[in-house]
């Protein structure tokens, strides 16, 4: 039995266990040691935008320690980088690159399936051009923000193909660079594919990029002719509202609102009915659903205090909207609000409030 279809209580439990376990991952002597070598070699940031899709797994997809990629994850990969909060965010991370005398590479995804339209970004509908041009949008927004001469933020347009993993490098005078087109023995000729590609990138964003173009080169290689379950159909009965959900790179488990837009209330919505649709179709059972607010802190304190207050101030919130849209959907909502410590990726539970008591 697949875990979609086990009772409420025992999907919680695994994903707590699932959190648990990543913590225990990422904290390792091993997985620390392993950051600290590779950013001494490639100490340009990497800032992701992209989807909630559990397949977007970038650290996996490109071979990177985990902490590397800092990832913003919201519905469809859709961002405004005029998002006061986003914008702050984005500002603040770059500014402590440069700060520390390092620039920032803006990997800008959207994603696609070759082998099946309705495999795309439900976001867009699928429609992978739809997707493509918001991304270009996002790019024009960082331009604005950091600079078009792309000395300090580099903003790639990064396509991802959801049925091999592969990445498709978009440049600026539309042409492409697939790695799924790529046999391994290609590896070699990436950094003279990139120049091309990207003739304004600065010569120590392209170092630090080029071991991401090469792991997922190897990664793709490595799944040619594997039988892979491509998860077509939606079975997602988690709603995430806030950040620090690493750990959730599972296909089809969980919507993640990303607390960026001014209007919190459309996302969460449009989850909710996402639930309430799969519950009707027989895709999850209908016992209940899982409404999880995290907020990240670095520092224990007022740090953590504030991150507890967020936590607590999105569940009520997210709650409210369920309530008022689907209120049959909200007789059956669980929720937990957690705060995780960021430098160790521990979630930490705070409140649960079991609606269908």
């Amino acid at each position: 039995m697949q875990i979609h279809d086990r009772p409420l209580a025992q999907r919680i439990e695994w994903l707590l266990t699932l959190s648990r376990d990543h913590a225990e991952t990422f904290g390792s002597p091993s997985a620390w040691l392993a950051r600290e070598r590779y950013l001494a070699a490639h100490p340009t940031r990497i800032v992701a935008m992209k989807c909630m899709d559990g397949r977007i797994h970038l650290p996996h997809a490109t071979r990177t320690p985990l902490g590397i990629i800092r990832p913003f994850r919201n519905l469809g990969g859709i961002f405004h980088l005029g998002w006061p909060y986003l914008g702050e965010m984005l500002a603040e991370s770059v500014s402590e690159a440069a700060r520390a005398g390092h620039g920032v590479l803006m990997l800008i995804t959207y994603h696609f399936s070759r082998g099946e339209r309705s495999r795309g970004c439900a976001g867009f509908d699928c429609d992978s051009q739809a997707a493509l041009a918001h991304a270009y949008e996002i790019r024009a927004q960082a331009e604005q923000l950091f600079g078009a001469d792309h000395r300090h933020v580099y903003p790639l347009v990064c396509g991802f193909e959801t049925d091999s993993d592969a990445l498709i490098i978009h440049g600026d005078d539309g042409k492409t660079l697939d790695i799924g087109s790529l046999s391994a023995d290609q590896a070699d000729g990436l950094a003279q594919r990139i120049t091309t590609l990207c003739p304004d990138m600065p010569s120590a964003t392209l170092r630090d990029l080029l071991p991401l173009l090469e792991g997922n080169l190897a990664h793709v290689e490595a799944l040619r002719g594997v039988s892979r379950a491509l998860d077509i159909e939606h079975r997602e009965w988690v709603i995430c509202v806030g950040r620090g959900f690493d750990f959730l790179h599972v296909p089809n488990t969980a919507l993640i609102v990303g607390p960026y837009s001014p209007n919190l209330s459309e996302p969460v919505g449009t989850a909710a009915s996402i639930i309430d649709a799969n519950m009707r179709a027989g895709r999850i059972p209908d016992d209940g659903f899982m409404l999880l607010a995290s907020t990240p802190y670095q520092d224990i304190g007022v740090d953590r205090a504030r991150a507890e207050l967020k936590s607590r101030f999105l569940s009520d919130f997210a709650s409210q909207v369920i309530r008022r849209d689907h209120p049959a959907l909200a007789e059956r909502m669980v929720r937990h609000t957690a705060v995780v410590h960021w430098p160790t990726r521990r979630l930490d539970l705070l409140d649960t409030h079991d609606m269908s008591r």
